[in-house]
């Protein structure tokens, strides 16, 4: 191992101290460990140039002692116990700890030098050293350290009986009696380390942590009727003002066995052959700067009991927002011309919104062409057989089905339309969206008129 003389130790700190450099910077300038670099500026900050100047010591067993006992009541490591006493080497502090475990105070009594003489063979038996030789501190120290091992014992005995006590179990004995013992010792009584005794310990209050959390999941799953996932429960627990990650929130529902019942959403198209078709002017463009700028529409169909129902709905493409409905047994165009002047009624006179659909028979009758021209709005259409073109609405259809229509039995088409309506109002004014900003498209279009 290189030594160093007093001048070099000096430069190299007063480099640091001069801000010419961090550890590492130094270090590798000079080709040091940078632990080493630190080092030294410590022991220069408590000790001034004195700690570098050469001095040969020879501990006695009582201040090696004071030392392990102020490092433990302090919870103390080895490098800043040797910068606080000025001990050159702070691995000797473990080879003292290890030898007081080991042996006691005795065995923290320096070795005699030089070569051991020939022994004699010992006529009698040596005594042992009485408790009168022994000093006080010699006592005090041994009676601390059998204090601790017996209550250690005891508690340890307490929780796991005649069977091999668990690393949980250790933890719990050391943390009950971390109060009134040095932790040190503790954990080398139980042969822990101080990082797995914090982990184990973290791990008892984890279910504490989260129980308000886990309460607020439930009531919100339950709610929605299991069609919320962990995303939109996430959403809906930050507006209550409470900071979780969403990542916390999946695991907590695993951990409760809530999973979303949404089915997987399927695209349905419905194409024609009669009337004339419309160009494609939307072009996948699903964005809207504002309300009532870009409309979309289909027909979908349910199946119950053997009868069928149809839904038309038209939908705003700025909030997702279902701007009228209609609902009828069989697809005839008076439910789509229905659902469109219910619609249109809610236009201001100035608003004239380009009005997407398939390639359906429905969109391409005349009538319906001719209520379009009246108010002057713009007519679209997917391209044949592509149903992509009208994503938009073919993604309402299927968070339908899959929020509603699959998680309810109905015994009639009428029960049928009755809860498709009650549906729809809690789409547009209690479902939130996270491309909303966690709000109802109700919530989202007052907002924006607020602003």
């Amino acid at each position: 191992m290189t030594k160093y003389d007093e001048r070099f130790k000096l430069s190299v700190v007063q480099q640091y101290l001069d801000q010419q450099g961090g550890y590492k910077t130094l270090a590798l300038k000079h080709g040091l460990a940078h632990s080493m670099v630190r080092r030294w500026v410590e022991r220069f900050r408590a000790h001034g140039s004195e700690a570098f100047k050469k001095k040969f010591s020879h501990y006695s067993a009582e201040f090696k002692l004071s030392v392990l006992r102020h490092m433990w009541e302090n919870e103390m490591s080895y490098g800043q116990t040797a910068v606080q006493f000025d001990i050159r080497n702070p691995g000797i502090l473990s080879v003292w700890e290890r030898s007081f475990h080991s042996g006691g105070l005795d065995a923290l009594k320096p070795r005699p030098r030089g070569r051991p003489t020939a022994m004699a063979v010992p006529t009698a038996k040596p005594d042992m050293p009485s408790d009168e030789k022994r000093s006080r501190e010699e006592l005090l120290a041994e009676l601390d350290y059998l204090r601790m091992e017996n209550a250690y014992l005891k508690k340890l005995q307490a929780l796991s009986g005649p069977a091999e006590a668990s690393v949980a179990e250790k933890t719990q004995v050391v943390h009950e009696l971390r109060q009134h013992y040095p932790m040190a010792g503790l954990l080398k009584l139980a042969q822990l380390s101080r990082s797995t005794f914090y982990y184990r310990l973290s791990l008892r209050h984890e279910g504490d942590k989260y129980g308000e959390l886990k309460a607020a999941i439930k009531a919100i799953f339950e709610r929605h009727k299991g069609r919320y996932g962990y995303r939109r429960i996430t959403a809906v627990v930050k507006q209550s003002g409470h900071l979780v990650n969403h990542k916390v929130v999946q695991r907590l529902m695993g951990v409760l066995g809530l999973k979303s019942l949404v089915r997987p959403k399927k695209y349905r198209s419905f194409k024609g052959e009669v009337g004339q078709t419309a160009p494609n002017e939307l072009q996948r463009q699903f964005k809207a700067e504002a309300a009532n700028q870009k409309w979309v529409t289909d027909v979908t169909e349910f199946n119950v009991a053997g009868e069928k129902l149809y839904l038309s709905p038209v939908l705003d493409l700025y909030n997702g927002e279902i701007i009228a409905f209609e609902t009828n047994r069989r697809p005839v165009f008076d439910m789509v011309s229905s659902m469109l002047n219910k619609a249109l009624a809610k236009l201001q006179p100035h608003e004239k919104p380009m009005l997407h659909s398939d390639q359906g028979w429905q969109y391409r009758m005349p009538a319906y062409q001719r209520q379009l021209r009246e108010r002057q709005l713009v007519q679209s259409m997917s391209r044949k057989g592509n149903c992509h073109d009208n994503a938009a609405m073919e993604s309402f259809f299927g968070v339908l089905k899959s929020e509603f229509f699959y998680l309810n039995r109905f015994d009639s088409v009428d029960e049928l339309s009755t809860g498709l309506a009650d549906y729809i109002h809690y789409y547009n004014h209690d479902r939130i969206k996270l491309k909303l900003k966690g709000l109802s498209p109700v919530q989202y279009r007052a907002q924006a008129l607020a602003a």
